[in-house]
């Protein structure tokens, strides 16, 4: 309640006192059916309709503020994803004498671009969602309290209307009892008076009784007058509140729906550029895992060469490898290994049936001396170590 000399007179005070005390009592007697009630069922329908609208506005802002919020997650993630690629990757992680330095530096500084577009992409998906479709919503929702507050004071004042019908019909029962009882005989206290004193009496009760009435019909006035420019205002102002419903969930979804099929995919397409470089640099390994091994042959023992080898390799090699375990044959299809024996790694000739973890080789010495490949067999990787 507002505090006398702030900016609340005292009988300002006293007449919204006045005010609620009279439509809580109006209210009771409406609801003990003493009184009726105005009652407008296509407005109470429109107010159905905007409490529905501003419900389903309000749950549409919260989702849509949710679903910006796990966009931001989503970012951060991607950009922690994306500071750990920038972190593990090394220039040199094949060697500079390997590899293509002019390559390599070229790759560099392409996924460093993809990595800062991947952060920008994000930013602007945030910043294109917020301006386009959670302030669409945000602007729509903004003038449901104003609204609400007017249905509010509409309610209020039908209120104040029934009382100021009901007041006004009880002074006119009472106006027609009065005249009534002017019209016949006066009462004892007035028979008993002089004559000249009874007309007094009856002027006055009839001036008493014309003066509330005028009041009342006054005060019923203007309790219609503002209820029904309040009524009007809203019957017009409601229905097309509701329509426009229908234009911001187009907008709103329409604009999400744009944003997110943009921002997939060039998402996609930044992705598929780092999906290349991988494949680039998994390339390089491989190229650079053969030069290793080219140098290496071309490096060998001449006492090696001296053995009959002439450069030919048996059909289906691969590789060498070099025994830095002993393994004991257990099967007739398997090969014996020593320490330090070298090893030509061959390709299945059916691939189904390479166990994972088990190769299929020809001893060197072997090749060397018989250059066939009769006493080829598998043995266990882990046992072994590229040469």
């Amino acid at each position: 309640m507002a505090e006398i000399g702030k900016g609340v007179t005292a009988g300002k005070l006293a007449s919204n006192v006045q005010k609620r005390l009279s439509r809580a009592q109006e209210k009771v007697l409406q609801k003990l059916g003493k009184a009726d009630e105005t009652r407008d069922a296509a407005f109470e329908e429109m107010v159905a309709n905007f409490n529905k609208q501003m419900t389903e506005g309000t749950k549409l802002q919260k989702d849509l503020k949710a679903y910006m919020v796990a966009v931001k997650t989503m970012h951060e993630a991607s950009r922690r994803l994306q500071d750990c690629l920038a972190d593990m990757y090394e220039p040199d992680w094949y060697g500079k004498e390997e590899t293509d330095a002019l390559a390599e530096e070229m790759i560099e500084k392409e996924l460093d671009f993809t990595l800062e577009d991947l952060d920008t992409l994000w930013l602007e998906y945030h910043q294109n969602i917020t301006d386009q479709s959670l302030l669409c919503v945000d602007t729509y929702l903004a003038q449901f309290p104003e609204i609400k507050a007017r249905i509010a004071k509409r309610d209020r004042k039908m209120v104040d209307f029934d009382s100021a019908r009901h007041h006004f019909t009880s002074l006119q029962k009472s106006k027609k009892k009065d005249e009534a009882k002017i019209a016949k005989p006066a009462a004892l206290l007035e028979m008993a008076a002089p004559s000249w004193a009874q007309g007094l009496i009856s002027a006055h009760q009839v001036a008493q009784t014309n003066l509330s009435y005028n009041q009342a019909e006054e005060e019923l006035g203007r309790a219609q007058k503002i209820f029904e420019e309040l009524n009007v205002e809203l019957q017009d102002e409601l229905p097309t509140l509701w329509d426009s419903r229908v234009g911001v969930y187009v907008n709103a979804f329409q604009k999400l729906a744009n944003h997110q099929e943009k921002f997939h995919r060039e998402m996609g397409n930044l992705t598929q550029n780092l999906h290349d470089i991988m494949t680039k640099l998994e390339e390089q390994r491989e190229l650079n895992e053969g030069a290793n091994h080219s140098e290496s042959a071309a490096v060998a023992p001449k006492s090696t060469v001296a053995n009959g080898s002439d450069g030919e390799l048996p059909p289906g090699f691969l590789y060498k490898v070099k025994a830095v375990h002993e393994y004991t044959a257990t099967d007739g299809d398997e090969l014996e290994l020593n320490v330090g024996d070298i090893v030509l790694v061959l390709a299945f000739d059916n691939p189904d049936e390479q166990d994972d973890g088990w190769l299929l080789g020809l001893k060197e010495s072997h090749w060397l001396q018989k250059k066939n490949i009769s006493a080829k067999g598998v043995f266990p990787e882990n046992f072994t170590q590229k040469v």
